[in-house]
């Protein structure tokens, strides 16, 4: 992908990227679009990002109908406050057009007493006019009348599909909440059956650091990244990051949206938790994930390799932050199950997995 045009990532399965394979130098990329995620997972993984848009087109529907309801309730008011004057009006032409007719004699005698053929055109265009003026005033209560009762109409039946869609709305909600719910508790379990080996990584990495404290005197231990960057050992003290409470989406982003910008504070990256929090709902990601990688790979965006790349993933770069976070995370479920686990720390950072394990984990436990 070096050099290649990037593009923006809609659904990372279905597309052919390639994905990132270290080498002892870094990331290189295999020629293979297929992911490491199991059947089932994938077809998880779908039904996740098809009920997030499936939510976000219905409450789409909703907000622009609730407009629409909203423009015909302000004509509706406009019509009503308006009405009254026009039916006076109305009625005052006519009785001004009975009052003519009935004086048809009169309106005779007044072309006829014309002193000459200009008067007569111009006692005649008067009479048009007032005639006209008398019946547009009949006309545009009428109209407006014919209009009210259309905007009524109108409304009405907006309300009604705009109840309709809320309620598709909330079917999409539930089926998104519940689908992420279900992948988490699938996470929990291959979570739990990979215990062992997550507590060997950890206490690999903590022996590593133990040794290069030894043979280095008070010198911190470290580990290179796949940016190529140097990076300092960071050993939590449990194997758990603990599980993500997933619910209605914006609740969701409302959580988690400040705890990361908390964490992204001063860097590069600040100010665009709302962001990550909101791609992790998109794609069933662990929320910390993402930002705990920015951190050890380039310290949170501070030294990236390639433009607005944190995450030293594949030879990429992309032309603003928002677009970069919702591809990583995008990658992060297609590719690496969405969570940290050991495989995706294996598959992620082989060189030097454990140590990248323990202090993407130590980070994440700081969100």
């Amino acid at each position: 992908m070096s050099d290649a045009k990037h593009m923006p990532v809609a659904r990372l399965m279905a597309l052919p990227l390639a994905l990132a394979v270290a080498s002892t130098t870094g990331f290189t990329l295999a020629a293979s679009p297929k992911v490491a995620l199991a059947e089932t997972d994938e077809a998880l993984q779908q039904r996740i990002e098809e009920s997030g848009t499936a939510y976000d087109q219905a409450q789409q529907r909703v907000a622009e109908l609730q407009a629409k309801i909203d423009a015909n309730e302000e004509r509706i008011a406009q019509i009503e406050a308006e009405l009254p004057g026009k039916k006076l009006a109305a009625a005052e032409s006519i009785r001004a057009i009975y009052k003519m007719r009935q004086g048809t004699n009169g309106l005779i005698d007044l072309i006829l007493s014309s002193s000459d053929f200009n008067e007569v055109i111009t006692n005649i265009r008067y009479l048009d006019t007032v005639a006209e003026h008398n019946n547009a005033a009949i006309d545009e209560l009428v109209s407006m009348s014919t209009e009210l009762d259309q905007a009524r109409q109108a409304l009405n039946s907006e309300k009604a599909q705009a109840e309709a869609d809320a309620e598709s709305a909330k079917q999409a909600m539930d089926d998104a909440v519940s689908a992420r719910q279900q992948l988490e508790a699938e996470r929990a379990a291959r979570a739990a059956a990979e215990e062992r080996a997550a507590r060997e990584a950890i206490e690999a990495a903590r022996k590593e650091a133990e040794e290069q404290e030894t043979n280095s005197g008070n010198q911190t231990p470290t580990f290179t990244t796949n940016s190529g960057t140097t990076t300092e050992v960071k050993v939590p003290e449990n194997t758990n990051s603990g599980t993500v409470e997933w619910s209605e989406k914006d609740n969701f982003v409302n959580n988690w949206t400040p705890r990361i910008d908390a964490y992204l504070a001063g860097s590069p990256l600040a100010g665009h938790g709302k962001t990550f929090a909101e791609a992790a709902w998109d794609y069933g990601v662990d929320p910390r994930f993402s930002p705990a990688i920015s951190c050890i790979e380039s310290s949170k965006g501070a030294v990236c390799f390639r433009p607005h790349n944190a995450w030293g993933w594949g030879n990429v770069s992309w032309p603003d932050w928002d677009t970069a976070i919702r591809d990583h995370v995008a990658v992060l479920a297609a590719g690496y199950g969405g969570q940290l686990s050991v495989a995706a720390a294996q598959k992620y950072c082989p060189p030097t997995w454990q140590a990248w394990y323990a202090s993407v984990l130590s980070e994440m436990n700081r969100i």
